[in-house]
């Protein structure tokens, strides 16, 4: 029985809907998701990895409003708006100015996280007014303009996705936030051979990927509200460093790389437990990090930390930019 109508826009819900005529396979296709918008006979349901699916209402065969988001079977609880402004202070740009309730962040192009919209809110006039400001404010800083959004958890942006979409924004990356409990991670076996550092030293950044380190560059990676990195001395370059802030209950990891030519000795994790174990120290209990879909073996560890994905978050690119500008770092 379909018990959901146009005045469902917005909610979370789930759909069946009969098989496209002509496509072997079952024939009933389920979707869940936020209703995004019902037009024309045809809705549009935006799912937790951000993936926007059109069905007809004519091939609807049951549909009833969900729950907003699943309950976590592991890892502290946390809202949307939580971790997003954790993450935020946790990767800080040079310059931001405030649209409403919208973040507008740049420095120098490094990392779109450091040079797009944080938008937690109303940006206080209407939505092509507000893209018309934030187009301009990063035009005037030869900057694309970039808006971060997130799905799949309560209080995330599936509508700003699909009216970003509507206008032609593209989306060009599309990662996760994993969660967990942090003393399973402190616990693991202690290494003396991970170094801690307020700073990140030259050694340090020569086994961080990003090449031709800016003063801008340092400048991100030293902001938050405790800082430190981690490194495992090598023959030359570190042999594995990584990246943590404290900030509050929370400790967020980010650049934890290892030399190729030592994977899979335990590295990464020895990296990790030292930064946890000063983390804990702190006051922290919980942790956060960002990992890439497409990063299988990323994913794979981090579970095996008791780390899971709490929802997925994207960069949506203004049209009209030059196409060497894909090219700018995007993590």
């Amino acid at each position: 029985m379909v018990r959901i109508t146009a005045a469902d826009v917005g909610k979370r819900v789930s759909v069946r809907r009969l098989g496209e005529p002509g496509v072997t396979g079952e024939k009933f296709t389920d979707t869940v998701g936020v209703l995004t918008s019902w037009d024309n006979g045809v809705l549009l349901i935006t799912r937790r990895d951000g993936e926007s699916v059109r069905i007809p209402e004519s091939s609807l065969v049951a549909g009833k409003v969900v729950p907003p988001a699943p309950a976590r079977r592991r890892g502290p609880a946390a809202s949307y708006e939580e971790l997003a402004r954790i993450a935020s202070r946790a990767w800080r740009p040079v310059e931001s100015q405030d649209l409403g309730e919208w973040e507008l962040r740049a420095a120098a192009g490094f990392t779109r996280r450091a040079n797009s919209v944080l938008p937690l809110g109303d940006p206080g006039m209407p939505l092509d007014e507000a893209l018309t400001a934030v187009r301009r404010w990063y035009g005037e800083r030869g900057l694309p303009a970039y808006v971060q959004t997130a799905t799949g958890a309560e209080g995330t942006q599936e509508l700003l996705c699909a009216e970003l979409e509507r206008r032609d924004w593209t989306r060009e990356v599309t990662a996760e936030l994993w969660i967990g409990a942090l003393a399973p991670l402190a616990d693991r076996a202690e290494s003396s051979a991970v170094v801690l550092s307020r700073e990140a030293d030259e050694a340090w950044l020569s086994r961080y990927q990003r090449k031709g380190m800016s003063e801008v560059a340092l400048r991100v990676l030293g902001s938050g509200p405790s800082v430190w990195f981690a490194t495992v001395p090598g023959a030359g370059a570190p042999a594995a460093i990584g990246r943590c802030v404290v900030d509050g209950r929370w400790a967020g990891f980010a650049a934890v790389e290892v030399d190729p030519a030592l994977r899979r000795q335990g590295l990464a994790s020895a990296v990790m437990a030292a930064l946890a174990r000063r983390a804990l120290d702190e006051g922290a209990s919980a942790a956060w990090l960002q990992v890439e879909t497409d990063n299988a073996g990323a994913r794979a560890m981090y579970a095996g930390m008791g780390f899971a994905a709490h929802h997925a978050y994207h960069h949506y690119r203004a049209p009209g930019r030059a196409d060497d500008e894909r090219q700018r770092n995007h993590r």
